[in-house]
């Protein structure tokens, strides 16, 4: 059985990279359906993987089996490969990881570390809804289905699919985050070209802390979406985030040169 939902790009077009999408507390694949399948329209293959366990003992050997699992979702994508001996054209280069909360954190701690496999070493990453540092975890969402929702989105359709997905684990934001990966997320860096995304309504987040974050670091861009809460991924403004992903992954083809330059604007 697989251990991932493949998102393949349109017949007819080239690839232009890869995208690992790792969940966080509480959701499933189904989660980033939408995300997948908008990602794939624009010919990147995306392959959305499970979440990290959240069990205390889980977070031990997080790393080692998150670097495994991305190693084994990358076959057949043409991203597998040394990425120091890859050619340009590759089809599946650029390879980015993208995360959402302790999806996020985890794929912090593992480029941290000596855990990441060679042929899983991305060209970007993104890390999106990350735990603020002492306040990873929801109180009062453990058994209040409507609370954890408020924390997580306010978009009806989003909302919808989480209650529905019977795989959803409900009450997994009230599961506190081990502090070292929230180190890991905000102290250290990735080595690769970096796109923080955080929702300023995010009752976990800090976009202070992530700003900090993010000017401490040789490549990063920090994207704070107004209104947005803890699923950044999936609220209101999911197609402007969507789009801010494309525009990253765009950019980091053209060597991190912006594609589109604002000349002159009136707004």
């Amino acid at each position: 059985m697989s251990t991932y939902t493949d998102h393949p790009t349109p017949e007819g077009l080239l690839v232009r990279g890869t995208v690992l999408v790792v969940p966080g507390r509480g959701e499933t694949r189904a989660t980033y359906e939408r995300l997948g399948r908008r990602l794939a329209a624009d010919a990147w293959r995306v392959r959305v993987l499970d979440a990290p366990a959240t069990d205390p003992d889980g977070w031990a050997t997080a790393a080692a089996r998150l670097g495994a699992r991305l190693t084994e979702a990358l076959a057949g994508t043409g991203a597998a490969d040394d990425p120091a001996e890859e050619a340009p054209a590759s089809p599946g280069r650029p390879l980015v990881l993208l995360g959402a909360d302790t999806g996020a954190a985890a794929l912090a701690a593992l480029l941290a570390g000596p855990e990441l496999p060679a042929a899983a070493r991305p060209d970007g990453v993104v890390l999106a809804g990350l735990p603020a540092p002492g306040t990873a975890a929801a109180p009062g969402t453990a058994h209040d289905w409507d609370a954890e929702l408020e924390v997580r989105t306010a978009c009806p359709t989003h909302r919808g699919r989480l209650t529905d997905d019977a795989d959803v684990h409900r009450g997994a934001l009230d599961s506190p985050v081990p502090a070292a990966l929230l180190a890991a997320a905000y102290e250290s860096d990735p080595g690769v070209p970096a796109l923080l995304l955080t929702g300023d309504a995010d009752p976990l987040g800090d976009p202070a802390a992530l700003a900090r974050t993010a000017a401490s670091l040789s490549r990063a861009r920090l994207a704070v979406v107004r209104g947005a809460h803890h699923d950044v991924l999936n609220d209101l403004q999911h197609r402007a985030v969507a789009a801010e992903i494309v525009t990253f992954l765009e950019t980091l083809r053209n060597g991190l040169v912006p594609l589109v330059a604002v000349e002159s604007s009136t707004w």
